[in-house]
């Protein structure tokens, strides 16, 4: 399935939605409040932003953000768990009220549902094994690369191919992170297209397949997901996201998992 029937279907949801229950401004706030709990979508098949650790516990980056917002916010948290494709549905049916999910910001997103202000980037690498292997996109030309369906990484991965008009790549999507890691690891693929966190979950799992960082392709603000239009909850968002990230407490979290400090263009 291509991004375009993605998005097209996307918006028939969002469309569907609106023709059913009117066109009524979201306030998501006011409801959160109101029921005292904040229903936070996250992905747990996406280590460090969210995953299972060895004990069984749900652990991640995204989800101490979402705790660090139930708490501000002063509501219980309720944990929806997503995956790639199904956070923006999530969002336009009320699963979720808003999706922490290593959720990157594009201008297709944006189309459909809103973001909160950015509060970190992840970069996008191609990968495959050995070193200078592949220089730039024109390289994957009559090459096969995974990626996981309707993440960033697939949409980079297309832009950069139309914008420099490559031809006969063959792009092998799975249904999500985990699944394209599994395919890597295993040796069913050998060339694939990820964010930062997945392409270091491979290398490590698979030290002897000698795969090394490629090329990047680009690199994408990672936001908090929330309905569109929904200026309460929107304002609410960046005025948080800026808050933590002056006093410290994001960049915390993302050095805890990735032991990094935060990329300096988020502040």
């Amino acid at each position: 399935m291509t991004f375009k029937s993605n998005l097209k279907g996307l918006l028939t949801i969002a469309l569907a939605l609106c023709v059913t229950t009117g066109v009524v401004r979201a306030d998501t706030l006011s409801d959160i409040k109101s029921r005292g709990t904040i229903n936070v979508g996250i992905d747990f098949t996406h280590p460090p932003y969210g995953m299972i650790d060895k004990n069984a516990v749900q652990t991640g980056t995204d989800l101490d953000i979402a705790r660090l917002i139930a708490k501000d916010l002063g509501v219980k948290l309720n944990v929806v768990p997503v995956n790639g494709p199904n956070r923006i549905p999530f969002l336009l049916t009320g699963k979720a009220d808003i999706v922490v999910a290593s959720f990157s910001v594009t201008d297709e997103r944006k189309k459909v549902i809103g973001f909160s202000r950015a509060y970190a980037t992840e970069p996008i690498f191609v990968v495959a094994p050995g070193k200078n292997t592949l220089k730039d996109v024109t390289s994957l030309s009559g090459k096969t690369v995974a990626t996981a369906r309707g993440t960033t990484a697939d949409l980079d991965l297309v832009a950069a191919i139309k914008d420099k008009n490559v031809k006969d790549v063959n792009i092998v999507r799975y249904l999500d992170e985990a699944t394209e890691r599994t395919a890597v690891s295993s040796g069913q693929q050998s060339i694939f297209v990820a964010a930062l966190a997945d392409a270091l979950a491979v290398k490590q799992a698979s030290p002897d397949a000698n795969f090394e960082y490629q090329f990047q392709v680009a690199e994408d603000p990672l936001a908090i997901g929330l309905k569109k239009d929904d200026a309460a909850m929107q304002g609410w968002l960046d005025s948080w996201v800026a808050s933590n990230l002056q006093n410290g407490k994001l960049n915390a979290i993302w050095k805890q998992y990735f032991g990094i400090d935060l990329s300096r263009s988020v502040y």
